[in-house]
């Protein structure tokens, strides 16, 4: 495909060149190739020396990626696994959900109990619901035995997302859990799992002091089936 009006030659000389923001202003400006000749031009990026480069390069892989799914895989695994950064590996988090790598689950399972970075480990689990696979259930099962807040949050955000009825079981004790925003964001994924099983659950949701809490589960009741 001919890229009319976009000059290839001075982005590549801005991805190449010795100055950061050059390299960051090439990066943005690879958006207006050909998807195979950005692809092509990014991959050096994702291992540059300077950390604000591999996080551009990294997160913009995230649409680049479905030209060659096992070699965005493997540049995206390597970063998720090896970088010395946590917003770095936690963009190539994000990214391996975005493509939904179906073979990723195992990257990020690995990448989530060989750190104790809980920045890292709440992208991982927040990932884990857009990349869609029902196997990673287990792993969020887990995730919500976190001692940290937020990464709970994100484990029951996913697995509302996965919308599989065995994460009920799971959830169940939530429904008394002390922070309402716990309690709020379970009123949204219990609706988004939408079993019955999830009706008693719902409906003792719905006369919670939080008004916000009784709100989204009154929303999710009127849309389970009746």
């Amino acid at each position: 495909m001919e890229n009319l009006g976009v000059d290839t030659g001075a982005i590549h000389e801005l991805i190449t060149s010795a100055d950061v923001g050059d390299r960051l202003r090439g990066i943005n400006q690879l958006r207006s190739l050909d998807p195979h000749d950005a692809f092509r031009l990014i991959q050096p990026l994702s291992q540059d020396e300077n950390s604000r480069v591999r996080y551009a390069a990294v997160s913009q892989l995230a649409s680049l990626g479905h030209v060659n799914l096992n070699q965005a895989h493997d540049l995206l695994r390597d970063r998720l696994l090896h970088d010395s950064e946590t917003d770095v590996r936690a963009a190539a988090a994000d990214a391996m959900a975005a493509l939904q790598v179906p073979f990723a689950l195992e990257d990020l399972e690995t990448a989530y109990h060989s750190t104790q970075d809980w920045l890292l480990q709440f992208s991982i689990i927040a990932a884990l619901g857009a990349l869609g696979n029902p196997a990673a259930v287990g792993l969020l099962t887990e995730a919500l035995n976190n001692p940290q807040e937020l990464v709970k949050l994100a484990a029951i955000g996913s697995l509302g997302e996965l919308r599989q009825p065995e994460s009920i079981e799971h959830l169940r004790p939530f429904v008394a859990y002390p922070d309402w925003q716990v309690r709020h964001r379970l009123a949204i994924a219990l609706g988004q799992i939408g079993t019955l099983a999830a009706r008693p659950l719902l409906e003792q949701l719905a006369t919670d002091s939080a008004a916000a809490v009784a709100e989204a589960a009154r929303t999710s009741l009127a849309q389970l089936a009746p």
